[in-house]
């Protein structure tokens, strides 16, 4: 039998259950303190305990604390980079006298030419860098990042596994951050 074979499922769910109880609640306010209400805690702490039953009987983790922290800590940036944008009625105010109101810089017709440049610069490079990618690269990426489906979607419904998945994201970001270098410069 090789080292990968999988681990009895008592066993797995002592380790489950050990890595909750002693590090649940400092897991917690770690990432309480990153995001705005204890429900997005909630939410990336659940993340956190899924990602980690997912690897636990596969991947040997050696500094369960260690992993816990970064996976935590990359889980909310994940999340903030997809928040997705604000609806309208996020930005109106209420004044004293019951009126709503909108900011003024969101009724302006004015459009800052030289950033609509910019972004259309922006666009045509990322553009051309991601179909210079290999098609399964491209893919996952494509699905990851744009579509906004998890990588462990990506890998069920292609029938490979996580890491492929992640190795394929991975050197499409190496590729496309490499490409876009003098952009992020200037």
């Amino acid at each position: 039998m090789d080292e990968l074979t999988a681990i009895p499922m008592a066993q797995f769910q002592q380790r489950i259950q050990y890595a909750v109880k002693d590090y649940g609640s400092s897991l917690f306010k770690f990432i309480r303190s990153r995001v705005s209400s204890n429900e997005d805690a909630e939410d990336i702490l659940q993340d956190v305990w899924y990602k980690l039953m997912s690897v636990m009987d596969t991947e040997p983790i050696e500094q369960l604390s260690a992993w816990l922290y970064k996976v935590s800590r990359n889980t909310i940036l994940d999340r903030k980079r997809k928040q997705k944008t604000l609806a309208l009625e996020d930005f109106i105010y209420e004044n004293e006298d019951g009126e709503l109101h909108y900011p003024d810089n969101l009724l302006t017709d004015h459009i800052n030419p030289h950033l609509l440049v910019e972004n259309e610069n922006f666009r045509e490079k990322f553009f051309a860098a991601l179909a210079e990618l290999p098609d399964k690269q491209r893919e996952v990426y494509v699905k990851h990042e744009l579509d906004d489906i998890s990588l462990q979607e990506i890998a069920d419904s292609s029938g490979e596994s996580i890491k492929t998945i992640i190795s394929r994201k991975h050197y499409a970001v190496v590729h496309l951050r490499k490409r876009l270098e003098e952009l992020y410069k200037d």
